[in-house]
């Protein structure tokens, strides 16, 4: 058991029967009135993102958690599997426990959320940032890099990511995997 006072990012709670990880809080003080707690927390069945808000010192139900590394191996018709890099021992998670799945290349390494006491996988967290070849794209024109103009191009995963006019196949560029946005060139 914790209260609100033990709230951080990342911290995983039971709340409404389900599990939920701490996305951002902020304590409040107002002038009159008991202070509170404003939160954003994360459903790791679903994904989905609610707001929340504790009355300060409120008990919650904590959930312990642990992050393993793991490296990608392949995707067949049961899901993605990986491989522990300590145990070698291999899982597969299904393509909806994956948030940015189109991301994933053969051999990358990701961390696993497993709840401690059940040995259930909640979550596959990808790097902040992936380095990927751009496979198609329409052709860019030198010197166009005064406006802030995209356009589509594919990556080796097969996945479509808004790039600056002046990428071309060829190039290796950084996804930040998050929010799918391109990030920056890669120099070879």
């Amino acid at each position: 058991m914790a209260d609100t006072s033990d709230f951080r990012n990342g911290l995983c709670i039971e709340f409404n029967g389900k599990l939920f990880s701490i996305v951002s809080f902020q304590h409040v003080k107002p002038g009159k009135g008991p202070a509170f707690v404003r939160t954003k927390l994360k459903n790791l069945d679903t994904g989905k993102v609610i707001d929340n808000t504790f009355t300060s010192g409120v008990k919650v139900t904590t959930v312990r958690i642990e992050r393993r590394p793991y490296q990608f191996l392949y995707k067949d018709d049961m899901g993605y599997n990986f491989m522990n890099l300590e145990t070698f021992d291999q899982i597969s998670i299904a393509q909806e426990m994956i948030e940015a799945h189109d991301l994933m290349k053969e051999g990358q390494e990701v961390e696993i959320l497993f709840h401690a006491e059940k040995e259930s996988v909640l979550q596959v967290d990808l790097p902040p940032f992936v380095e990927m070849e751009i496979t198609y794209s329409e052709p860019g024109i030198k010197g166009d890099t005064a406006t802030n103009t995209l356009k589509p191009a594919t990556i080796e995963t097969g996945a479509i990511v808004m790039v600056p006019l002046f990428i071309n196949e060829g190039d290796k560029i950084k996804v930040d995997t998050r929010d799918r946005s391109y990030s920056e060139r890669v120099k070879n």
